[in-house]
């Protein structure tokens, strides 16, 4: 059985506070976007003495089979159901790696779906989200795969009405890998964001994004890798409604009107670049 794990942008992302125990608090919107890997779960009675044979392609996966999250998620599920036979997983990887796309987050959680599916678990939407979340805080949004908006850890999760299929959405991803931790040390700990103001400026017309939605990594991304800064500038040079840094980066978005012809911006040839 084959599934297309599909990536999120972040539309805004504020930094609230950080907690005692080392997290932050952020608020964000969730977007999935049609940018998607592929995947597919076989049974594999004849190799019984493995649980799990996990392969790839594509995007190469810098991780051990062991770190992998696909693999940690199956046996998640194997824990709670033993009965789950031995299987052939193998994932093609489309989705930028280290984008802030939640690429390796979508594929975990795209596990859980399709085990559930395929082998008849009858595991309920809630359920899911609890494994997810025991993967990675933005797991649980890839279980419920809507706009949403997010708090906390980015586990809290609330439906948000909001449609971008009248817009053309361009994704660039320069091939910058952005360390998440990294991003978060250089955080302006003095300017934290105040709560609600993303829920409320989200409601705005889209055409006052640009002055009152933002992403709290970009300061320090930007200034570390201005070769990211110079992909936002250009995307709002060529007509962009809203642009904005992805997650902690490095992928960086542009909104456009559905008559733009943002698909003709032309970028590094080595650049992933996907209109959506």
């Amino acid at each position: 059985m084959v599934i297309f794990p599909n990536a999120k942008i972040n539309i805004g992302l504020n930094i609230i506070g950080k907690r005692s125990n080392g997290f932050h608090d952020l608020e964000t919107i969730f977007y999935p976007v049609a940018v998607k890997d592929v995947l597919e779960i076989i049974s594999s009675k004849s190799e019984a003495d493995q649980d799990i044979i996990f392969t790839s392609s594509g995007n190469e996966i810098n991780v051990t089979d062991k770190d992998n999250l696909c693999v940690k998620a199956f046996h998640l599920i194997k824990n709670d159901f033993p009965q789950l036979p031995a299987v052939k997983m193998h994932l093609h990887k489309h989705i930028p790696i280290g984008a802030g796309m939640g690429g390796g987050s979508a594929d975990a959680s795209s596990v859980l779906l399709l085990l559930d599916k395929q082998f008849n678990l009858n595991i309920s939407e809630n359920k899911l989200q609890e494994y997810a979340l025991k993967l990675g805080s933005d797991c649980p949004f890839f279980i419920y795969n809507k706009p949403s908006f997010a708090a906390g850890r980015g586990e809290k999760l609330a439906t948000l009405n909001i449609d971008l299929s009248g817009c053309k959405i361009l994704i660039i991803h320069p091939g910058i890998h952005v360390n998440t931790g990294e991003a978060f040390k250089e955080l302006n700990y003095n300017n934290f964001s105040a709560p609600g103001e993303l829920q409320q400026y989200i409601q705005t017309d889209i055409y006052n994004w640009k002055t009152c939605i933002k992403n709290d990594f970009e300061i320090s991304v930007f200034k570390k890798y201005p070769e990211i800064a110079a992909i936002k500038s250009k995307l709002y040079e060529a007509g962009a409604i809203y642009s904005s840094m992805s997650g902690s980066g490095s992928a960086v978005f542009g909104i456009f009107s559905k008559d733009s012809t943002a698909e003709n911006i032309k970028f590094p040839p080595h650049y992933f670049c996907q209109l959506v």
